[in-house]
């Protein structure tokens, strides 16, 4: 395969974000009853739209969330991506080496995906590349943030490669018709590995199968 362009999720591939977004949410839902293993977080909130995850809480829990919840929970996760987000090792010198095309596609807000990019330090890199399902009303296990930003990004879905590392992700890539390659962080093998992607662990092992 000839990639022309590669589709990069945000949290938990450009930045470190997930353990700080999940503790917060596993922390706020305890309080309302919801008892869920961080492990188990990782498998059922990432990638997805965060109505689906309170959705999930509601169900356990058999009651509606707090009307302000979401807005708490934002306040929180903001405040603490402010001084804690860091891009993920290796990220930096795989970009520095690309001499094609890149973007970043994410289910969540463009603010928090800018937040998370200018704290990481990577925002330069990804000025007038970012698309967010939030610009067009589709959120992965949906393809269509994918389809968007190939779209955007002046590419056939054929030449570009889509960068995950949660279930719905990659099964929003595959069912795109993207080749997707799963970033594996030991609770997430399995799953990606099922819905269809190729695993990598690290950047340093992704530019050797891609020949950066």
């Amino acid at each position: 395969m000839n990639v022309k362009c590669i589709i990069f999720d945000c949290d938990g591939v450009l930045v470190d974000t997930e353990k700080i977004g999940n503790g917060i949410l596993l922390a706020m839902a305890q309080e309302h009853g919801f008892e869920m293993e961080l492990e188990d977080a990782y498998r059922y909130f990432n990638g997805r739209n965060l109505k689906d995850c309170f959705r999930h809480i509601e169900e356990a829990i058999d009651q509606k969330l707090p009307e302000n919840f979401e807005t708490e929970y934002r306040e929180k996760s903001f405040e603490a991506f402010k001084t804690q987000v860091k891009p993920m090792k290796g990220i930096e010198d795989f970009i520095a080496k690309l001499k094609i095309p890149y973007c970043v596609a994410s289910s969540g807000p463009v603010e928090k995906i800018r937040l998370n990019l200018e704290v990481s330090g990577l925002i330069d890199k990804f000025e007038n590349k970012i698309f967010s399902s939030y610009q067009i009303g589709s959120w992965k296990p949906e393809p269509g943030i994918f389809l968007q930003a190939a779209q955007q990004m002046g590419f056939e879905v054929k030449d570009c490669i889509v960068i995950e590392d949660s279930k719905a992700g990659v099964k929003a890539g595959v069912s795109g018709g993207f080749k997707v390659y799963g970033f594996v962080n030991g609770f997430n093998n399995e799953d990606l590995e099922e819905e269809g992607a190729i695993l990598f662990d690290s950047y340093e092992e992704l530019s050797k199968m891609l020949s950066i």
